[in-house]
């Protein structure tokens, strides 16, 4: 069964970790100065699984059975992956991006048939980052079934509404947010215009994805009015919209097979 560590266990394991995560998220040597505000690193717990195997050992009279084994210990994120679940928490860049790509890899190579699971709780970032993630998404022979807890503004959205057709869903109070791409560039005007070009072309590409994902058929003018301005949509209306195809209040299965619906405010 499997068990959680107790946060004062592994003090040095833990320091490791948050070293790691803090090289991971800030981008940055820890003794190089930034103007940046501080970035945080999300705490990790462990767990640890008792193995247990199964020996039969011949007895004079009778077949007897030995158990033995030892104990494994993954930190929180690592056991979830081989559930075949991926998170995707906070702003998608080039690092987290590397990251979400490797494991929809591994996954598809241990068993292209099965569905992954990613969980989006991300405010957007990168366009190029996101965009190394969908294409792999797409890729993979691995259905990819998209859930979203929190929110998933610009980029984010564009991952939710990505997955594989009738498996993209959110929950009850999830947050989704659709714009067009932003940016700046400064320099010799003809660099300027050249980058100008660039972004536009970018944001034609972006909403011929949303157009293509949406379930409700909108043409390429309706996509382009509504990514003008940031636009907040809750659960309800993402679905009306065709962004998710459906609204997950409970697992199925629990109690007496019926979801329970979130109780009112």
């Amino acid at each position: 069964m499997p068990t959680l560590r107790p946060w004062g266990w592994g003090v040095s394991a833990l320091r490791n970790a948050s070293r790691l995560s803090q090289r991971a998220y800030s981008n940055q040597a820890r003794n190089t100065p930034s103007r940046q505000a501080p970035t945080g690193w999300t705490p990790t717990p462990y767990i640890t699984e008792t193995i247990v195997s199964l020996q039969r050992q011949q007895h004079p009279a009778r077949w007897l059975t030995v158990q033995g084994g030892g104990w494994h210990t993954y930190d929180i994120f690592s056991r979830l992956l081989k559930e075949r679940i991926v998170c995707l928490n906070g702003e998608v860049d080039e690092t987290v991006s590397a990251s979400i790509v490797a494991q929809l890899l591994f996954l598809e190579a241990d068993n292209p048939s099965k569905p992954i699971n990613l969980y989006i709780n991300s405010p957007g970032g990168s366009v190029t980052a996101g965009l190394a993630i969908y294409d792999t998404m797409s890729y993979i022979r691995s259905p990819v079934t998209t859930i979203c807890v929190g929110q998933a503004a610009s980029m984010g959205s564009l991952l939710l509404c990505g997955g594989s057709p009738g498996q993209r869903f959110c929950l009850p109070h999830s947050s989704i947010m659709v714009h067009q791409p932003s940016g700046g560039y400064f320099g010799q005007a003809s660099d300027i215009a050249i980058h100008a070009k660039e972004i536009l072309r970018v944001r034609g590409q972006l909403n011929e994805i949303y157009r293509h994902h949406l379930t409700k058929e909108r043409s390429l003018e309706d996509i382009e009015r509504l990514m003008e301005r940031d636009y907040f949509m809750g659960a309800k209306e993402a679905l009306e919209l065709g962004i998710v195809d459906k609204i997950l209040d409970r697992r199925e299965g629990l109690d007496s097979g019926k979801g329970v619906k979130s109780p009112k405010p």
